[in-house]
Parts: structure tokens; C-alpha cells; sequence
């Protein structure tokens, strides 16, 4: 039966570590040669006397390479028999050399695999098996600790007895995972207090053939299972998931939880401040790297993704994904560089990357030459270096542009080349493997990832100084434009001869599009109004509204004509418009009359109805445009609305417009300019409200002369 423990389970269990010292001291004398209670007989047994101990299995084993047929007497496979005759078999010594340790998990007791003991390139089926006798108090429970370090599932056997199995050989292709500690129950002692004959243990061991590609030394048992006390063997196997958790485990989950902090960090930085892209991509990256190290610390602590599924998942598809991202990172950083087609280039390379990577270490489920995978690997090898070459070169031009700021990114940069070459720095011995850093084992790519994270963090901090004065000097111009805005919008009522005025305006924003000038001719007594609606909103709005303000009041030193006004707009706009502008203009004369000329307004409203005239495009479209033109007459006690469409255009939360049948309601009632701009905006403002009521007075005055 299987024993399993959970990394939580592993924490629970420190008590029986006060056991642990009996087992080192015996293996410690194993290893070094000093007598021990293991002894190897001529018989090709080895002889465990127990006693609250723990011993290795470091020989004598027997090894072949291929998988067993089936009794067909007993339908086991015969290799796990012990009536098997293995004596053709290779001889196999799992003892480590000393201070062997395997350099991505850093447990110690580690040899190499079947590839280099005259098996090259095969990958299969493989068995182990090794002849025990067991001596100890009469029924003391034993424990076996398989191989903490495997390529890649096995099935372990006591005397043909299935004990259990690491990975699932439930269907035609066992189903491997990370290697992982693995505890089993083995047999306990004999009445007698002596076995009564030696026991066999034997390891049904499969090897996928993509783990050929991973490393070179792959093949089988990496580190000797362990046979002794149950309750000494299950501390060592504690202790082996504890260092696992120290070493591995714990530094990915805080480096997850360090970079899905960092995500949320870059995040809140777009939505302070949204012109800057750079943050959504340094939060795309973060979000890889948090989903790369929480599926490293799932896969390495559970049996739930297949090994092939893995590779396929964090070495083809995140890390492309990731070397893509980081490009397009640090050219954001740098203001775009040229040549511009490079996000063109990092998404090709990253999904030429995937399939080459995919395709090379053979995770595909479909068998591919070996030749073809070989060069497939050299293909995802060159688009790495291609990732290098891309990044340097976007590093060089933000050097040269801006100084001092490229040169501070220039850690940030080396310290991720160091994180994505890791595993080639490592195997040239430009790295170490692992690190000891105060006082814990690490992964070189820990710390290194760390650091990054540290340096990362200090850029964007820089980044956010950078846009809070960005922010702050925005906001002093977007005050002076309100001022300016302030400043050439007439007062809230202006008085006439004979006219009465009400003007009103409600910016959507601080600075608004819509503007209107209300001006009297200096000597005939007649009085200019001109209204208009920029597109858009906000200080881009604003500064064309100023442009606009003044070039109605040049238009004005020549001609109160409203039409020339008109044609004077359109011709300021020609190229600078980025949308429609319409505008009104009507003069009033003296005597009531009124002569208007529109260019895409809405036409105003006379007495509560609205006057008909012909459509005209906006300014700033077509050069020599003519707007609609109309005469007609505001006879004492006549009132004329002016509007725009911020008005007609207000929508409540059901999505309903404002709409021109409550406007018409609302000025057939003589509502005040005032009256109408509050019931839009109550009803729910989209756009800049602005509204100007004319009313003649009943009392006609005098001609001017």
C-alpha cells in the first residue's frame, strides 16, 4: 500500500526527525566504508540487521533494459518474481559518489542513469532488482522510501507483491509526473524475528522518450530507494519533502506571490495612469511568470499534470510567451524604437518558438524522428539567441536616446537574460547550480529571479515619480485652460437693447468643446451670437475652442455677415479639424431681423419650434464649403433657443436619449435656458451642455441713427 503526504503533511510530521539521526549514522558508515549491520553476502544478497534503522539500497542490484513478459502461470510479470532467474543480468551500483547532489532540486545521493552506463538513447521499460534479507524485532514494521530523484514512473514489487507506483500504468503509455518522494509499506518481520528467506524487491521502471532531451545522464533510479524501520524510514522521507519544500517549493511560491503582487502593482499604475502601455505589458509578464511558478510548485508537490503536459505547458508555451513579452516590454520602456516591425517579429519568433520547442522535446504525443526533433531544438535555441540579440539591440537605442534612463534598465535587463539561460549558463559552469543564500540551498534562478523582481519593482516606482509629475503639470495646464475657457465664455445673462440673454454651458469635463460668443456691433446696434460644438472633449478640445474664439473675433473686425464668419471658420479648420465641428452664426438687427447662417448645428428653436432649414456639412471638411443660410423675424415678445447636441444627446441609465420631443415639451412651456440645461444633465450628461435663449423685449426701442 502507498503512503502519501502532502506538503502540509510533511510539516505535521517533525516529530519523528528525532528519529532520523539512527538512519544517518548508518548510512553515513555505509558510505564511508566503516562495519555496518549491511553486509553482502556471496549469494548476491544484502543483509539488513534493523533496529530502529534505515539503510540504502546501493547494491547489489540487477539491471536489464526492455519490459518483463507475463507468467503465464500466474499472469504476474515474471521479472518481479523472486524465483526469477537474473543472473544473466547487468550488475548495477547505486552508490552516489561523494557530495553528489542533483542540481535542480538539490537532494543529495545522486548517480547517473542508464544512458550513461552503456545505454545511450534508449528510452522504455527497465528493471531493477535487488535480493534483501531483513533481521529485527519480530514484527517490526518496515517501510520502503523510493527513489526521491527518477526518470520517470516506476512500479516497486516484494517478492511479485505490487507495493505501489509512482506515475499510472493504467493505460498503454504509463503516465509520468516530477519526480517526487514516494513512501510504500513493505512487508514486516517474520514471527521468527529472522526472514526466512531473502526477500526481492524489484522497480518496473518507464522512461519517456522526451526525457532524452532533457538532460544527458537521464534513465531510471537517480537515488537509491531506502529499506528499513517504518518510522525511521517515514522521517527521512519527511525530511526529504521538507528539504524539497526549503530548497524548491517555498522560494517558487514566493516568487509567485512576488510576482502576482508585482501584477497587481503595474496594474493600479495603467489605471493611474492609462497614456503609459508599459504597465499592462509589465503586468502580462508578471501574470506569466506567476502562472510559471505556481504550476512548477503544483506540479512538483501533486500528481495531477503528466510530466509530458508540463514541459508542453511552461517550457513550449510560457516561456515563449514570456521571451515575446519581455521584448515588447522593454520596447515600450524605450519609446518604440525603431525598426517598427518588431512586435511583428517577437509574435513570429514566439510561435515558431512553441512549435520548435514542442516539436524538439517530442511532447506532442506523436512519435517524431529523432533527426527532426534534433533540429528542432537547435531551431528553438536559435529563436532564444534571436529573443537576446532583439532585446540588446532595443537596449542599445534606448541607451542612445535617453542616456542615464537606458543605462538604469540595464540591470533589469541583465538580470533576465541570467533567468532565461539559467540551465545553459549552468551546464557551461558559468553558473552554479545552486546558491547557499543565509543559510538555504537555493536554485541559482531563485535569487537571480528575486533580485529581478527587486529591480523591476524600483523602475516602476521610477516610472510612477515620473508620471505623478507628468500627472501634476497636466492638470496645472488643464486649469489654465479652464481659466482661459472661463475667460472668453460670456457671463451667466447679457443685457441688449431691446434683447434679453441667457446663456448657459456645462462642460462634460473641466475644459468642454462647446463654445458661443455673444457680440454687439459697435455702431448699428445690431448683435452677433455664433455657437458651435467642437468633437471630443477634454484640453485638445478646448485649445481648438480657443483657436476658434479667436478667429470669430478677427472675423468680426472685417464682417458681421454670418455667412463670412462661417466661411472664415471653415478655412482655420482645413486640416486641423480630427472631427466634426459644426457652428452657428445669426445676427440680430436692431429692427428684429435676423439673418443666420449654420454649418452642421442644430437649427434653433423659435417659440418652441424648431426652425427648418437645409443640412450643411461641418467646418473644416471641405474647403469653399457653403453653410444653409435663413432671414426671418423676432417680433416683440418672440423667444429664440439656441442649443446644442449635449442636450439632445443626454441618456439615462436605461440607454434612453434626451430626445427632441422633451426638448420641444419643455419650450413649449417657455422654459428658461437654464430650466433646459438642468433637465438634460439631471437626465444623464454625455457631452458638453450649452443652451443660449434670446427673447425680444415687448417694448420696441428707438432706431439707432
Amino acid at each position: 500500500m502507498r503512503v502519501s503526504i502532502s506538503a502540509l503533511g510533511c510539516a505535521l510530521r517533525i516529530l519523528p526527525l528525532l528519529l532520523l539521526g539512527a538512519m544517518l549514522a548508518a548510512h553515513g558508515a555505509a558510505q564511508s566504508g566503516i562495519p555496518s549491520a549491511v553486509e553482502h553476502h556471496a549469494d548476491s544478497a544484502a543483509e539488513l540487521r534493523l533496529g530502529q534503522a534505515a539503510f540504502p539500497l546501493n547494491k547489489p542490484w540487477k539491471f536489464t533494459i526492455g519490459d518483463s513478459p507475463v507468467d503465464p502461470a500466474t499472469g504476474q510479470l515474471l521479472w518481479s518474481e523472486p524465483g526469477f532467474n537474473d543472473s544473466a543480468w547487468e550488475n548495477l551500483d547505486l552508490t552516489p559518489e561523494a557530495g553528489s547532489t542533483e542540481f535542480t532540486t538539490g537532494l543529495g545521493g545522486y548517480v547517473t542513469g542508464w544512458t550513461a552506463h552503456g545505454h545511450p538513447g534508449y528510452s522504455g521499460y527497465a528493471w531493477y532488482r535487488i535480493h534483501v534479507r531483513v533481521s529485527g524485532p519480530a514484527g517490526e514494521r518496515l517501510a520502503l522510501a523510493g527513489p526521491a530523484v527518477i526518470d520517470d514512473a516506476y512500479q516497486v514489487f516484494a517478492d511479485g507483491k505490487l507495493l505501489g507506483s509512482f506515475g499510472k500504468f493504467s493505460g498503454k503509455t504509463p503516465v509520468s509526473y516530477n519526480a517526487q518522494p514516494m513512501l510504500f509499506d513493505a512487508p514486516p518481520i517474520s514471527a521468527s524475528g529472522q526472514s526466512a528467506s531473502s526477500e526481492l524487491i524489484a522497480f518496473r521502471v518507464w522512461m519517456a522518450p522526451e526525457t532524452l532531451i532533457q538532460q544527458e545522464d537521464a534513465g531510471g533510479i537517480h537515488t537509491a530507494p531506502i529499506l528499513g524501520d517504518a518510522d525511521v524510514v517515514g522521517a527521512g522521507y519527511t525530511m526529504t519533502w521538507l528539504q524539497l519544500i526549503e530548497g524548491d517549493l517555498l522560494p517558487e511560491s514566493l516568487l509567485a506571490l512576488a510576482a502576482l503582487l508585482c501584477m497587481a502593482v503595474a496594474i493600479t499604475l495603467w489605471v493611474f495612469d492609462r497614456s503609459d502601455p508599459v504597465y499592462l505589458w509589465m503586468a502580462g509578464v508578471y501574470l506569466l511568470s506567476t502562472a510559471l511558478y505556481g504550476f512548477s510548485v503544483w506540479d512538483y508537490s501533486t500528481q495531477t499534470v503528466s510530466f509530458r503536459a508540463d514541459v508542453l505547458l511552461n517550457d513550449c508555451v510560457i516561456h515563449a510567451l514570456l521571451s515575446a513579452g519581455w521584448v515588447m516590454v522593454w520596447w515600450v520602456w524605450f519609446g518604440r524604437p525603431r525598426p517598427r516591425w518588431i512586435p511583428q517579429a517577437a509574435a513570429v519568433l514566439c510561435v515558431v518558438l512553441m512549435v520548435s520547442r514542442a516539436v524538439g522535446a517530442q511532447v506532442l504525443g506523436v512519435p517524431i524522428p529523432h533527426g527532426v526533433g534534433a533540429t528542432a531544438e537547435l531551431v528553438s535555441l536559435a529563436i532564444r539567441l534571436l529573443y537576446a540579440l532583439l532585446t540588446l539591440w532595443i537596449v542599445i537605442q534606448g541607451i542612445r536616446r535617453q542616456g542615464l534612463e537606458g543605462w538604469l534598465v540595464l540591470p533589469a535587463v541583465v538580470l533576465r537574460a541570467i533567468s532565461a539561460y539559467s540551465f545553459e549558463l549552468i551546464e557551461w559552469h558559468v553558473l552554479p547550480a545552486r546558491l547557499i543564500v543565509f543559510g538555504y540551498t537555493l536554485p541559482i534562478a531563485t535569487p537571480v529571479s528575486a533580485m529581478l523582481f527587486l529591480a523591476l519593482t524600483a523602475l516602476l516606482l521610477r516610472q510612477l515619480a515620473a508620471s505623478v509629475r507628468r500627472q501634476r503639470q497636466m492638470a496645472l495646464d488643464i486649469k489654465q485652460a479652464q481659466e482661459v475657457q472661463q475667460m472668453i465664455v460670456p457671463e451667466a445673462r447679457v443685457e441688449h437693447p431691446g434683447l434679453s440673454i441667457e446663456p448657459v454651458y456645462r462642460p462634460a469635463r473641466e475644459v468642454g468643446g462647446d463654445f458661443f460668443q455673444i457680440l454687439p456691433h459697435p455702431t448699428d446696434g445690431s448683435l452677433m451670437i455664433v455657437a458651435g460644438d467642437v468633437a471630443g472633449k477634454g484640453l485638445q478640445a478646448g485649445m481648438l475652442v480657443a483657436l476658434l474664439v479667436g478667429a470669430i473675433r478677427t472675423a468680426l473686425e472685417t464682417s458681421y455677415e454670418p455667412a463670412f464668419v462661417i466661411s472664415l471658420l471653415n478655412r482655420q479648420l482645413i486640416g486641423r479639424a480630427q472631427g466634426a465641428t459644426t457652428c452657428l452664426a445669426l445676427r440680430i438687427a436692431d429692427d428684429g431681423q435676423v439673418k443666420l447662417a449654420n454649418a452642421g448645428h442644430l437649427p434653433p428653436y423659435l417659440n418652441g419650434k424648431q426652425l427648418g432649414m437645409e443640412g450643411a456639412l461641418p467646418l473644416g471638411l471641405f474647403a469653399g464649403a457653403e453653410p444653409s443660410q435663413m432671414r426671418f423675424r423676432l417680433e416683440p415678445g418672440d423667444s429664440l433657443v439656441l442649443i446644442s447636441d449635449g442636450i439632445l444627446e443626454a441618456m439615462n441609465a436605461q440607454g434612453e436619449l434626451f430626445g427632441f420631443e422633451r426638448i420641444t415639451d419643455l419650450l413649449e412651456k417657455q422654459a428658461s435656458a437654464s430650466a433646459l440645461a438642468d433637465a438634460a444633465q439631471e437626465f444623464g450628461q454625455e457631452d458638453d451642455i450649452s443652451a443660449i435663449a434670446v427673447s425680444r423685449s415687448l417694448v420696441e426701442l428707438p432706431a439707432a441713427v
